[in-house]
Protein backbone atom coordinates (compact mmCIF):
# COMPACT_ATOMS: atom_id res chain seq x y z
CA UNK A 1 0.00 0.00 0.00
CA UNK A 2 1.26 3.82 -0.82
CA UNK A 3 -0.94 6.12 1.54
CA UNK A 4 -0.93 9.78 1.60
CA UNK A 5 -2.01 11.78 4.58
CA UNK A 6 -3.04 15.17 3.75
CA UNK A 7 -2.12 16.89 7.51
CA UNK A 8 -3.35 20.01 9.16
CA UNK A 9 -1.91 23.52 9.34
CA UNK A 10 -1.32 23.24 12.87
CA UNK A 11 1.62 21.81 14.59
CA UNK A 12 -0.29 20.12 17.79
CA UNK A 13 -2.78 18.82 15.51
CA UNK A 14 0.25 17.48 13.09
CA UNK A 15 1.64 15.74 16.43
CA UNK A 16 -1.54 14.06 17.46
CA UNK A 17 -2.09 12.65 13.41
CA UNK A 18 0.81 10.59 14.37
CA UNK A 19 -1.10 7.96 16.07
CA UNK A 20 -3.42 7.39 12.90
CA UNK A 21 0.56 6.64 11.24
CA UNK A 22 1.02 4.47 14.05
CA UNK A 23 -2.15 2.39 13.56
CA UNK A 24 -1.42 2.25 9.66
CA UNK A 25 1.41 0.73 10.29
CA UNK A 26 0.35 -1.37 12.88
CA UNK A 27 -1.90 -2.98 10.07
CA UNK A 28 0.29 -2.91 7.31
CA UNK A 29 4.05 -3.13 8.48
CA UNK A 30 5.22 -2.47 5.13
CA UNK A 31 2.93 0.47 3.95
CA UNK A 32 4.43 3.51 2.68
CA UNK A 33 3.20 6.51 3.96
CA UNK A 34 3.75 9.74 2.60
CA UNK A 35 2.53 13.07 4.04
CA UNK A 36 1.62 16.09 2.54
CA UNK A 37 2.07 19.15 5.22
CA UNK A 38 2.96 23.01 5.52
CA UNK A 39 6.40 24.56 5.61
CA UNK A 40 6.43 25.11 9.25
CA UNK A 41 5.24 21.36 10.35
CA UNK A 42 7.70 19.31 7.79
CA UNK A 43 10.63 19.36 9.42
CA UNK A 44 8.32 17.49 12.43
CA UNK A 45 8.01 14.58 9.72
CA UNK A 46 11.85 13.75 10.08
CA UNK A 47 10.71 12.60 13.55
CA UNK A 48 8.14 10.52 12.85
CA UNK A 49 9.39 6.68 11.93
CA UNK A 50 6.64 5.60 10.23
CA UNK A 51 6.51 8.70 7.53
CA UNK A 52 8.46 7.90 4.02
CA UNK A 53 9.03 11.45 2.68
CA UNK A 54 7.09 14.89 3.76
CA UNK A 55 5.65 16.48 0.83
CA UNK A 56 5.49 20.37 0.70
CA UNK A 57 2.03 21.85 0.86
CA UNK A 58 2.51 25.48 -0.30
CA UNK A 59 -1.19 26.84 -0.13
CA UNK A 60 -1.82 29.10 2.48
CA UNK A 61 -5.07 29.23 4.36
CA UNK A 62 -7.91 30.10 2.73
CA UNK A 63 -6.27 29.97 -0.31
CA UNK A 64 -7.94 28.37 -3.54
CA UNK A 65 -5.74 28.64 -6.39
CA UNK A 66 -7.34 25.91 -8.33
CA UNK A 67 -4.81 26.02 -10.89
CA UNK A 68 -1.95 25.30 -8.69
CA UNK A 69 -3.89 22.80 -6.77
CA UNK A 70 -4.58 20.92 -9.56
CA UNK A 71 -0.24 20.76 -11.14
CA UNK A 72 0.00 19.29 -6.86
CA UNK A 73 -2.25 16.80 -7.70
CA UNK A 74 -0.93 15.82 -11.10
CA UNK A 75 2.65 15.99 -9.51
CA UNK A 76 1.16 13.19 -7.01
CA UNK A 77 0.56 10.84 -9.20
CA UNK A 78 3.98 9.51 -9.55
CA UNK A 79 3.72 8.61 -6.04
CA UNK A 80 0.71 5.42 -7.04
CA UNK A 81 -1.07 6.14 -4.22
CA UNK A 82 -3.93 3.19 -3.04
CA UNK A 83 -5.47 5.70 -0.78
CA UNK A 84 -5.92 8.99 0.49
CA UNK A 85 -6.34 10.37 4.29
CA UNK A 86 -7.39 14.02 4.77
CA UNK A 87 -7.63 15.13 7.78
CA UNK A 88 -8.64 18.79 7.64
CA UNK A 89 -11.96 19.28 6.89
CA UNK A 90 -12.34 21.77 4.37
CA UNK A 91 -12.99 21.54 0.45
CA UNK A 92 -9.73 22.76 -0.88
CA UNK A 93 -7.76 20.50 0.94
CA UNK A 94 -9.62 17.17 -1.04
CA UNK A 95 -8.86 18.74 -4.40
CA UNK A 96 -5.53 17.32 -4.93
CA UNK A 97 -5.91 13.92 -4.05
CA UNK A 98 -9.45 14.14 -6.34
CA UNK A 99 -6.37 15.59 -9.15
CA UNK A 100 -3.83 13.02 -8.83
CA UNK A 101 -6.64 10.48 -9.21
CA UNK A 102 -6.19 8.43 -6.00
CA UNK A 103 -8.82 5.06 -6.08
CA UNK A 104 -9.79 5.81 -2.11
CA UNK A 105 -10.29 9.10 -0.63
CA UNK A 106 -10.81 9.06 3.13
CA UNK A 107 -11.83 11.88 5.38
CA UNK A 108 -14.66 13.23 7.75
CA UNK A 109 -18.07 14.84 5.29
CA UNK A 110 -16.69 18.69 6.19
CA UNK A 111 -17.39 21.57 3.62
CA UNK A 112 -19.41 19.84 0.76
CA UNK A 113 -16.94 17.05 -0.67
CA UNK A 114 -19.02 14.74 -2.38
CA UNK A 115 -17.19 13.29 -5.03
CA UNK A 116 -13.82 15.01 -3.77
CA UNK A 117 -14.00 11.84 -1.41
CA UNK A 118 -15.16 8.44 -1.86
CA UNK A 119 -15.15 6.92 1.78
CA UNK A 120 -16.86 9.77 3.05
CA UNK A 121 -17.09 9.77 6.61
CA UNK A 122 -20.21 11.67 8.83
CA UNK A 123 -18.37 12.26 12.35
CA UNK A 124 -20.27 11.34 15.51
CA UNK A 125 -18.63 13.67 18.38
CA UNK A 126 -20.36 11.52 20.92
CA UNK A 127 -18.60 8.46 20.05
CA UNK A 128 -15.37 10.42 19.10
CA UNK A 129 -15.18 13.32 21.78
CA UNK A 130 -11.24 14.08 21.20
CA UNK A 131 -8.98 14.77 17.86
CA UNK A 132 -7.12 11.82 18.25
CA UNK A 133 -10.18 9.58 17.84
CA UNK A 134 -11.51 11.71 15.12
CA UNK A 135 -7.58 10.84 13.30
CA UNK A 136 -7.26 7.30 14.06
CA UNK A 137 -11.28 6.44 12.96
CA UNK A 138 -9.85 7.10 9.57
CA UNK A 139 -7.61 4.03 9.42
CA UNK A 140 -10.50 1.54 10.17
CA UNK A 141 -13.20 1.06 7.94
CA UNK A 142 -16.50 2.93 9.37
CA UNK A 143 -17.86 2.22 12.37
CA UNK A 144 -15.16 0.28 14.14
CA UNK A 145 -15.14 0.02 17.51
CA UNK A 146 -11.56 2.08 18.89
CA UNK A 147 -9.34 0.53 20.70
CA UNK A 148 -7.02 2.33 23.26
CA UNK A 149 -4.98 4.43 21.20
CA UNK A 150 -1.07 4.72 20.61
CA UNK A 151 0.29 8.12 21.56
CA UNK A 152 2.41 10.42 19.44
CA UNK A 153 6.09 9.06 20.30
CA UNK A 154 8.47 11.58 17.99
CA UNK A 155 11.89 10.27 17.51
CA UNK A 156 14.92 12.59 19.17
CA UNK A 157 18.25 10.75 20.39
CA UNK A 158 21.16 11.95 22.95
CA UNK A 159 23.42 12.65 19.90
CA UNK A 160 20.41 15.17 18.78
CA UNK A 161 20.21 16.81 21.29
CA UNK A 162 23.79 17.46 22.44
CA UNK A 163 24.57 18.78 18.89
CA UNK A 164 21.72 21.54 19.15
CA UNK A 165 22.74 22.36 22.65
CA UNK A 166 26.30 22.06 21.30
CA UNK A 167 25.30 25.15 18.70
CA UNK A 168 23.07 27.25 21.11
CA UNK A 169 26.33 27.40 23.37
CA UNK A 170 24.04 25.88 25.85
CA UNK A 171 25.86 24.34 29.02
CA UNK A 172 23.77 21.14 29.87
CA UNK A 173 25.85 20.75 33.24
CA UNK A 174 22.45 22.04 35.11
CA UNK A 175 19.24 20.55 34.63
CA UNK A 176 16.38 22.62 32.62
CA UNK A 177 12.65 23.52 32.62
CA UNK A 178 11.53 24.42 29.57
CA UNK A 179 8.85 27.39 29.25
CA UNK A 180 6.49 27.35 25.65
CA UNK A 181 5.18 31.13 26.08
CA UNK A 182 3.99 31.32 23.19
CA UNK A 183 0.05 30.50 21.29
CA UNK A 184 -0.15 30.93 17.48
CA UNK A 185 -4.00 30.61 18.00
CA UNK A 186 -3.97 33.61 20.05
CA UNK A 187 -3.46 35.81 23.26
CA UNK A 188 -6.50 34.35 25.17
CA UNK A 189 -4.38 30.92 25.81
CA UNK A 190 -0.98 32.48 27.01
CA UNK A 191 -0.42 32.66 30.80
CA UNK A 192 0.89 36.43 31.27
CA UNK A 193 4.63 37.22 30.96
CA UNK A 194 4.74 38.02 34.85
CA UNK A 195 3.73 34.60 35.85
CA UNK A 196 6.26 33.10 33.85
CA UNK A 197 8.93 34.99 35.24
CA UNK A 198 7.62 34.60 38.42
CA UNK A 199 7.96 30.95 38.33
CA UNK A 200 11.15 31.21 36.72
CA UNK A 201 13.09 32.92 40.50
CA UNK A 202 11.11 30.00 42.14
CA UNK A 203 12.66 27.60 40.01
CA UNK A 204 16.13 28.74 39.59
CA UNK A 205 15.93 29.07 43.65
CA UNK A 206 16.21 25.62 43.02
CA UNK A 207 18.99 25.56 40.76
CA UNK A 208 16.90 24.97 37.14
CA UNK A 209 18.28 26.42 34.04
CA UNK A 210 15.22 27.97 32.38
CA UNK A 211 15.13 27.85 28.40
CA UNK A 212 12.14 29.96 26.43
CA UNK A 213 11.00 28.02 23.53
CA UNK A 214 9.26 28.56 20.57
CA UNK A 215 9.26 30.08 17.20
CA UNK A 216 10.49 33.84 16.06
CA UNK A 217 6.78 34.99 16.67
CA UNK A 218 7.26 34.26 20.58
CA UNK A 219 10.41 35.89 20.77
CA UNK A 220 9.22 39.36 21.75
CA UNK A 221 6.72 37.46 24.33
CA UNK A 222 10.07 35.43 25.82
CA UNK A 223 12.38 38.88 25.75
CA UNK A 224 9.99 40.17 28.35
CA UNK A 225 9.65 37.17 30.56
CA UNK A 226 13.49 36.85 30.27
CA UNK A 227 13.92 40.72 31.14
CA UNK A 228 11.44 40.27 34.15
CA UNK A 229 12.84 37.42 35.48
CA UNK A 230 16.58 39.61 35.84
CA UNK A 231 18.20 37.61 33.38
CA UNK A 232 17.97 34.10 34.94
CA UNK A 233 16.43 32.64 31.30
CA UNK A 234 18.02 31.97 27.91
CA UNK A 235 15.72 32.77 25.42
CA UNK A 236 16.13 30.68 22.65
CA UNK A 237 12.22 31.67 20.85
CA UNK A 238 12.94 31.62 17.00
CA UNK A 239 16.88 29.67 17.15
CA UNK A 240 15.23 26.42 16.41
CA UNK A 241 12.91 24.81 13.35
CA UNK A 242 10.27 22.54 14.96
CA UNK A 243 12.71 19.41 14.38
CA UNK A 244 15.21 20.90 16.42
CA UNK A 245 12.90 22.72 19.17
CA UNK A 246 12.01 18.71 19.91
CA UNK A 247 15.40 17.95 20.53
CA UNK A 248 15.39 21.15 22.94
CA UNK A 249 12.10 19.83 24.87
CA UNK A 250 13.20 15.95 24.71
CA UNK A 251 16.76 17.57 26.40
CA UNK A 252 14.58 19.28 29.11
CA UNK A 253 13.57 17.99 32.60
CA UNK A 254 9.99 19.05 32.34
CA UNK A 255 8.34 21.48 30.46
CA UNK A 256 5.92 24.72 31.40
CA UNK A 257 3.50 25.64 28.69
CA UNK A 258 0.42 27.11 27.17
CA UNK A 259 -2.09 24.64 25.57
CA UNK A 260 0.24 24.83 22.16
CA UNK A 261 2.08 23.31 19.79
CA UNK A 262 4.69 22.62 21.53
CA UNK A 263 2.87 21.17 24.68
CA UNK A 264 2.09 18.55 22.25
CA UNK A 265 5.68 18.24 21.16
CA UNK A 266 6.48 17.76 24.81
CA UNK A 267 4.23 14.79 25.38
CA UNK A 268 5.44 13.22 22.29
CA UNK A 269 8.90 13.25 23.81
CA UNK A 270 8.13 12.03 26.97
CA UNK A 271 8.76 14.86 29.21
CA UNK A 272 6.88 15.59 32.39
CA UNK A 273 4.32 18.24 30.97
CA UNK A 274 2.58 20.93 33.17
CA UNK A 275 -0.25 22.18 30.72
CA UNK A 276 -1.80 25.40 31.29
CA UNK A 277 -5.10 26.11 29.65
CA UNK A 278 -7.64 29.19 30.47
CA UNK A 279 -9.71 29.59 26.95
CA UNK A 280 -10.00 26.28 25.79
CA UNK A 281 -10.24 22.71 26.59
CA UNK A 282 -8.66 19.82 27.70
CA UNK A 283 -10.96 18.01 26.78
CA UNK A 284 -10.49 17.83 23.09
CA UNK A 285 -6.73 17.87 22.93
CA UNK A 286 -5.40 17.17 25.72
CA UNK A 287 -1.50 16.65 26.21
CA UNK A 288 -1.32 12.71 24.51
CA UNK A 289 0.96 11.58 27.73
CA UNK A 290 0.62 9.55 31.22
CA UNK A 291 2.91 12.39 32.65
CA UNK A 292 1.20 15.59 32.00
CA UNK A 293 -0.87 17.75 34.48
CA UNK A 294 -4.02 20.21 33.30
CA UNK A 295 -3.91 23.16 35.42
CA UNK A 296 -6.81 25.39 34.88
CA UNK A 297 -9.33 27.88 37.34
CA UNK A 298 -12.39 25.75 35.47
CA UNK A 299 -14.29 29.30 35.74
CA UNK A 300 -17.65 29.93 34.74
CA UNK A 301 -16.49 32.06 31.74
CA UNK A 302 -13.95 29.25 30.52
CA UNK A 303 -13.19 27.66 28.22
CA UNK A 304 -14.74 30.18 25.51
CA UNK A 305 -12.63 29.34 22.36
CA UNK A 306 -11.80 32.77 21.56
CA UNK A 307 -8.46 34.19 20.44
CA UNK A 308 -9.13 37.40 22.78
CA UNK A 309 -9.97 37.25 26.33
CA UNK A 310 -14.36 38.42 25.08
CA UNK A 311 -15.18 40.47 28.54
CA UNK A 312 -11.56 41.76 28.80
CA UNK A 313 -10.14 40.59 32.07
CA UNK A 314 -8.67 37.38 31.32
CA UNK A 315 -9.22 35.99 34.83
CA UNK A 316 -8.77 32.36 33.71
CA UNK A 317 -5.08 32.66 33.11
CA UNK A 318 -4.31 35.79 35.54
CA UNK A 319 -5.70 34.30 38.65
CA UNK A 320 -3.80 30.68 38.13
CA UNK A 321 -0.76 31.86 40.02
CA UNK A 322 3.09 31.19 39.58
CA UNK A 323 2.81 29.37 43.59
CA UNK A 324 -0.24 27.23 42.02
CA UNK A 325 1.70 26.12 39.24
CA UNK A 326 4.78 25.52 41.46
CA UNK A 327 2.98 23.29 43.49
CA UNK A 328 2.20 21.06 40.38
CA UNK A 329 5.54 20.24 39.75
CA UNK A 330 6.60 16.83 41.40
CA UNK A 331 10.51 17.87 42.42
CA UNK A 332 11.08 14.16 43.68
CA UNK A 333 10.44 12.85 39.88
CA UNK A 334 12.57 15.30 38.00
CA UNK A 335 15.51 14.32 40.43
CA UNK A 336 15.41 10.75 38.78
Amino acid sequence: MNILVVGPSWVGDTVISQVLLQLLKQQQPAAKIDYLAPPWTLPLLQRMPEVRQGILNPFGHGALQLGARRRLGLELRAGNYDQALVLPNSWKSALPPWFAGIPRRTGFRGEARWGLLNDLRTLDPQALPQMADRFAALAFPAGTMLLPLPRPALHSTTGQQQQLLARLGINPSRPAVAFCPGAEYGPAKRWPEKHFAALARLLAARGYAIWLVGSPKDHAVAETIAQDARGLCTNLCGKTDIAEATDLLAASKLVVTNDSGLMHVAAAVGRPVIALYGSSSPLFTPPLSGDARIVTLNLECSPCFKRVCPVGHLQCLNDLTPDRVFAEIDFAKLAM
